[in-house]
């Protein structure tokens, strides 16, 4: 019956398009909304169904597919067509990625396409940029409170120049990676300001309140995002004599995603980007799409069909494009943003693993493995066709959310154990080195993050101001150590920019009266090329970093069974400092490299006969993939150094 009634409505629908769509060649499009619509119908339903406004609500979505569809380039129809014949295509090992603000990199997107060589050297081929579209000058958000979607900030260049990065990107096989701000817009959007100008169509864009008694049921179970900062989750608005949602910061107003209207604007947006030439599409802020009183907020089911909705159109659309779903939530929620009940994503087929990333940050400061590998036990596997993006450092905060069952699972206690990472990480713990700055302190809860380059926080800083070698060596590996774990574990590492030189915190950040208050801005640096060209210089800090990273990565997309196919083997090896796992080859199951990273200052032995050797290794002639040398042995003990990691097998 429901089938019936789709099927009937499209038919209306095509029939009532307007006529200028009509005259366009639309196989493709008709072929792909014809395969999807029943779905889309039944989404849009679901979220929708009892408006009285439906049909029309559905017949300007269908508009605005099918609109999107012709101003898609020709390259990229191309593009999709090869995509969807090789639907596995994001999975290759051969994928690396790195994040980074144009401006930091560069000072524009102009000179960023004459710096393509510098990522390249290093192996790159994924390159996600940080928010470029126009946002106020000061409380931006990092560029995250958006004013106008459709428009590159003028510091960056203009959209000509994107398109032309964009093909030069693919010209190199570069995927291009863009944010779309999903959830909030800056209060100086022109929805914003038609809201405040009274007009009801706008104000129905947002949550807006006359008095207090609705935000305030909000209130009794919504968390704060940033409590130092922007406590509470409304905003009173002067000039509209109302209260607005404001997650985030008190300029950033959330958008209302039970009026179908917003939901048709943002995916014409999404859409717009896509054919601007981006091949993956960043969705920030996911998780907080759907809000409902008396809940948090954040994950509910309506959420996950707005994105299930978001996916189906884009596949009519543009199917070659991915989405990244950030969502930086318990592992129980976030594998949920791949889709449910499904082989294939239906929502986003890459998610940010930030367990494994925050799980990294643990093994480093205890110099042991076990809530690393205790809180991977707990990671669920993904879909098949998804994957993770891997990281040890981005432009955010590191949190400290590991679930409390695995922290006492290892003997710590969950809120002691947090605050000895606090305080480890800000330099507080006995002879920490770390040099990290606290983010997001909740006086209510007592919770904490942590700001800092990956350099400073591992001591890199403070070793090269004692100028201790022994320290600038151990901190070295580490930071080597940490990426051979997101090159190995399955998904897509994500690298973060100024981090494969071992750029240091920023303090000039301290000087902008926007930015002094955000001590985020010490890890989003902008690039010291000075000190780039050091890599090229042996014997300096750089040029080990650098040299050892492109390295791997090199070592990396020759490893077929570095593939992510769901087939990696977690393995609990007894030694508390050890992380273990084990990947094959999808096809070949027999194929298996060893991973094994010693997280302490200490050498470590691991008894291969413990683990099964027989299993792993059929030869005697066991190597690392990554040095290409035969690694340390005694009898069947393998001898892992002071933070090292093998890549082992015996082909």
């Amino acid at each position: 019956m429901y089938e019936q009634i789709s099927h009937s409505l499209l038919n209306e629908i095509l029939t009532d398009l307007k006529p200028e769509i009509h005259e366009e060649d639309l196989r493709h499009f008709y072929t792909r909304l014809g395969a999807n619509f029943y779905s889309i119908y039944s989404l849009f339903t679901i979220l929708y169904g009892k408006r009285d406004d439906f049909k029309e609500q559905m017949q300007k979505l269908v508009e605005t597919l099918a609109q999107q569809y012709i101003q898609r380039p020709a390259h990229l129809k191309l593009s999709d067509i090869v995509r969807e014949n090789n639907h596995n295509w994001f999975l290759s090992q051969e994928w690396v990625g790195i994040a980074q603000y144009p401006d930091g990199y560069s000072q524009n997107l102009s000179e960023l396409q004459q710096r393509m060589h510098y990522f390249l050297e290093l192996g790159v081929n994924m390159v996600h940029l940080m928010p470029m579209m126009v946002c106020p000058q000061g409380a931006s958000d990092g560029g995250y409170a958006v004013s106008d979607f459709r428009q590159i900030n003028q510091r960056f260049g203009s959209l000509e120049d994107l398109q032309e990065l964009a093909a030069e990107f693919h010209k190199h096989n570069v995927l291009l990676t863009l944010d779309v701000v999903v959830n909030h817009t800056s209060d100086e959007h022109e929805w914003a300001k038609k809201a405040r100008e009274g007009s009801s169509k706008y104000q129905d864009y947002y949550y807006i309140f006359d008095n207090r008694e609705v935000p305030d049921m909000f209130e009794a179970t919504m968390p704060e995002v940033f409590p130092e900062t922007a406590s509470g989750n409304f905003t009173w608005d002067e000039e509209m004599g109302k209260w607005v949602m404001t997650v985030f910061n008190n300029y950033q107003w959330d958008l209302n995603y039970s009026n179908p209207a917003v939901f048709t604007e943002m995916l014409d947006i999404i859409l717009y980007w896509a054919n601007q030439g981006a091949d993956i599409l960043r969705l920030d802020a996911v998780a907080f799409l759907w809000k409902k009183i008396g809940s948090i907020c954040q994950n509910e089911r309506e959420a996950h069909l707005l994105l299930q909705l978001m996916k189906d159109c884009c596949q009519v659309t543009a199917p070659g494009v991915l989405f990244i779903a950030e969502a930086i939530v318990a592992p129980v929620e976030i594998i949920k943003y791949f889709g449910e009940d499904a082989i294939n994503a239906k929502e986003c087929e890459i998610a940010y693993n930030a367990s494994l990333m925050a799980l990294l940050w643990d093994a480093v400061a205890t110099k042991n493995a076990k809530l690393l590998t205790q809180g991977i036990k707990s990671l669920p596997d993904k879909l098949e066709r998804a994957t993770w993006l891997n990281y040890v450092r981005c432009h955010d905060d590191i949190g400290l959310g590991y679930d409390d069952k695995d922290i006492r699972a290892v003997d710590y206690e969950p809120r002691a154990h947090r605050q000895f990472l606090i305080d480890y990480y800000t330099g507080n713990y006995g002879d920490s080195s770390s040099r990290g700055l606290p983010f997001g302190h909740n006086n209510k809860t007592g919770d904490t993050r942590i700001s800092g380059s990956l350099a400073s926080l591992v001591g890199l800083e403070a070793a090269l101001e004692s100028g201790e070698q022994s320290e600038i060596d151990d901190a070295v590996k580490t930071i080597v150590l940490m990426h051979g774990i997101i090159m190995s574990f399955g998904g897509i590492p994500l690298l973060y920019y100024g981090d494969e030189i071992g750029t240091l915190n920023d303090t000039s950040y301290l000087e902008d009266p926007a930015k002094a208050n955000d001590s985020r801005w010490a890890h989003r640096p902008r690039i010291d090329w000075e000190k780039a060209e050091l890599r090229n210089s042996p014997g300096t800090v750089e040029h080990t970093l650098f040299s050892s990273l492109k390295k791997m990565i090199a070592v990396r997309k020759e490893i077929s069974s570095f593939a992510d196919f769901n087939n990696r083997e977690l393995l609990d090896v007894g030694n508390p400092h050890l992380f273990v796992f084990a990947r094959f080859e999808y096809n070949q199951p027999t194929n298996k490299v060893l991973v094994v990273a010693n997280f302490d200052s200490e050498p470590q032995y691991l008894d291969l006969e413990d683990i099964g050797r027989k299993a792993y290794f059929r030869g005697s002639a066991i190597r690392d993939l990554y040095s290409g040398e035969k690694p340390a042995m005694f009898k069947d003990f393998l001898i892992i150094p002071p933070y090292r990691f093998y890549w082992l097998t015996d082909q």
